[in-house]
């Protein structure tokens, strides 16, 4: 299964973009980053299987092993991609929460975009390492 970020805005090279890079190399399963300009720009086509997961303040605070069983659940059950969507500063409006298959939040706390994308990258190896019954995860 494809693990796909998608975000607006653009980081360029730095810290940030780094620690991201570090964490999608060391992931087993396929991953993508596709970054759109603050406003317009074109979602890449959804494949016939595919999973919306935003990132949005109104969603779900989840563990890391609740997170990697949903992701488990989904690849066992054959979806291609698990799209996550990363929103501008304003974040997402009804109509794109509606669509979503999953809303999560890290937290109520607001978090700038990079350090999202940092947290999603680790959270995402995370659970494929929880799946994998590696032991990078320490439940407790």
């Amino acid at each position: 299964m494809l693990l796909h970020i998608v975000a607006r805005g653009r980081i360029g090279r730095g810290p940030e973009a780094e620690l991201i890079d570090r964490y999608l190399k060391r992931i087993a399963w396929n991953t993508r980053i596709t970054e759109l300009p603050d406003q317009g720009g074109r979602m890449p086509p959804y494949a016939a299987e595919t999973r919306r997961v935003l990132l949005d303040e109104t969603g779900r605070d989840l563990s890391s092993k609740a997170f990697a069983d949903i992701l488990g659940r989904w690849r066992d059950d054959g979806v291609r991609e698990a799209r996550f969507l990363i929103g501008a500063a304003d974040g997402f409006g009804d109509a794109d929460r509606a669509e979503a298959d999953l809303l999560i939040a890290f937290g109520r706390l607001t978090w700038p975009h990079l350090l999202a994308r940092a947290m999603l990258a680790e959270q995402l190896f995370r659970a494929t390492s929880i799946l994998a019954n590696h032991p990078y995860h320490r439940e407790g």
